[in-house]
């Protein structure tokens, strides 16, 4: 009889409520009448959502002490707890700016299925605690958003998007599993605290298996040089998704590389410190750059989310508690920012009905007073001003460099913001300063429609950004607490 290993079914509660959730509203695709189905599956994924975020909250409580469950496979521990709080919050705000689209009503129930498969696969990939269990989780999640990101058959650019999403995360996760091949060939484990333990940082195939695991999860957090499918895929998914993929997916890719560099490779940090100190400057000095050459709002969008994934490598090449704290306070009001950013654009391009530029966004802000202040305070929050956890989040960051020793990097990250002023600040100027008819644009005609939950979710999101600066100490305590589980 083969033995089998005890699961702590608690452990595992978020990933089921979100995997339940994904059942359930696969069902309602053939259960439920078509004139309901949107409005049910939209709800079973809000309510696996909310339910997952509770877990989350009930399991960082009860797991002061980290420890793996499953035979090890997987870490229940506070880290992977507040990742899957942020997680869900992003997933519940995607379905507030989701519902209101009229896009997807032919396959809403699928739709919603598959934004609750991906957030239940990042909650497991938080928590992975060997290469197996890390892969397959990035696999789970990734067949996901590939699917969303062409679920609309008519949107132009989807179906490339997709397509081109699928060869280039395919190449990424073959990268990762070529190099935890190595790894494991160079180690004989495939646990992380069994890698670290085995000996073996000075083995030609453990060095060249780490840098091939950096290099796939630096695809899946789209830091540069493995860009190159950021900007199309943002531009050509769906609005909402773009949204998710831009909060959820880089927030799970950084968190995961924090954890397996931290606990699988101590004896390899003056390597691996380097090689993530260069990925960040690549990520500040590409993303910044092509920024500023960008007319189309989500593309600059996308370019801002590379060179943020630079300012968050700062704080992983810090190799420190401090740089631990740094990032996962970072991410809270960087998901918020991301997420509301691109709700204020899904509701420009349902106005609109073409893709969002730069020129057709002026006015919005005295047409859309609620969307424009909203759109305004993010890329405020972007660009790392006061009064918003941008500010906190880039000062923590830069905190934790100068603390590492390095204080290159310090300016570096201050001149990337300095230059990305011009943009931000160039599309709150389009927004208020610019008047429509000098642009000679044609009227759109009739109000604008109404999106009571879109509206909603922008709300929230301002609330956290802002809410994150004045709030700043129990959001550091909660990253202190979960950071405190690795062995710095």
């Amino acid at each position: 009889m083969i033995p089998r290993p005890h699961v702590d079914w608690f452990a595992l509660a978020p990933v089921n409520a979100l995997l339940l959730a994904t059942g359930i509203a696969l069902l309602c695709a053939v259960l439920v009448p078509r004139r309901w189905r949107k409005g049910v599956a939209a709800t079973v994924c809000a309510l696996g959502y909310a339910v997952a975020f509770g877990f989350a909250v009930a399991l960082y409580v009860k797991s002061a002490h980290g420890h793996g469950v499953v035979a090890d496979a997987f870490r229940r521990d506070r880290l992977a707890q507040l990742a899957t709080m942020i997680l869900a919050g992003s997933g519940l705000l995607t379905i507030g700016l989701s519902y209101g689209g009229r896009d997807r009503d032919d396959h809403a129930a699928e739709y919603y299925s598959l934004l609750a498969a991906a957030g239940a696969g990042m909650a497991f990939f938080v928590g992975a605690n060997n290469l197996m269990t890390l892969f397959l989780a990035l696999e789970w999640f990734s067949i996901s958003l590939y699917i969303l990101c062409a679920i609309d058959r008519d949107r132009l650019g989807g179906l490339e998007a997709a397509l081109k999403y699928l060869v280039i995360g395919g190449f990424g996760s073959a990268v990762l599993l070529f190099g935890s091949a190595l790894v494991y060939g160079a180690t004989g484990r495939l646990d992380f605290p069994g890698i670290a333990a085995a000996g073996a940082e000075h083995d030609t195939l453990l060095l060249f298996g780490l840098a091939m695991i950096i290099a796939g999860l630096a695809f899946k957090a789209s830091a540069a040089p493995f860009h190159m499918w950021t900007p199309d895929v943002y531009e050509g998914a769906p609005s909402p998704v773009t949204a998710f993929m831009a909060a959820a997916t880089k927030a799970a890719a950084l968190v995961v590389m924090l954890r397996v560099l931290v606990t699988a490779f101590p004896q390899n940090a003056h390597l691996w410190t380097v090689a993530v100190a260069v990925i960040a400057v690549c990520s500040l000095v590409i993303g910044n750059l092509a920024a500023l050459a960008q007319r189309g709002v989500k593309r600059m969008l996308a370019y801002s989310s590379i060179s943020h994934a630079g300012f968050m490598l700062i704080a992983v090449n810090a190799n420190s508690e401090l740089g631990a704290r740094a990032l996962l306070y970072y991410l809270v009001p960087y998901c918020a920012m991301s997420v509301g950013s691109f709700a204020v654009v899904a509701a420009r391009e349902r106005e609109l009905g073409v893709p969002v530029t730069f020129e057709n966004m002026a006015g919005f802000g005295w047409e859309r007073p609620l969307l424009g202040i909203s759109m305004w305070a993010f890329l405020l929050g972007f660009a790392g001003f006061p009064l918003t956890g941008g500010f906190v989040g880039k000062f923590y960051v830069f905190a934790a460099a100068y603390r590492h020793g390095s204080t290159w990097l310090v300016i570096v990250g201050v001149l990337a913001t300095l230059v990305s002023l011009y943009y931000y600040l160039g599309l709150v100027r389009a927004m208020f300063m610019r008047r429509t008819e000098d642009l000679q644009l044609a009227p759109i005609g009739g109000s604008p429609p109404r999106d009571a939950l879109l509206q909603t979710s922008v709300l929230a999101c301002l609330a956290v950004t802002v809410g994150s600066f004045f709030a700043v100490q129990p959001l550091i305590d909660l990253a202190q607490h979960a950071a405190s589980g690795l062995p710095f």
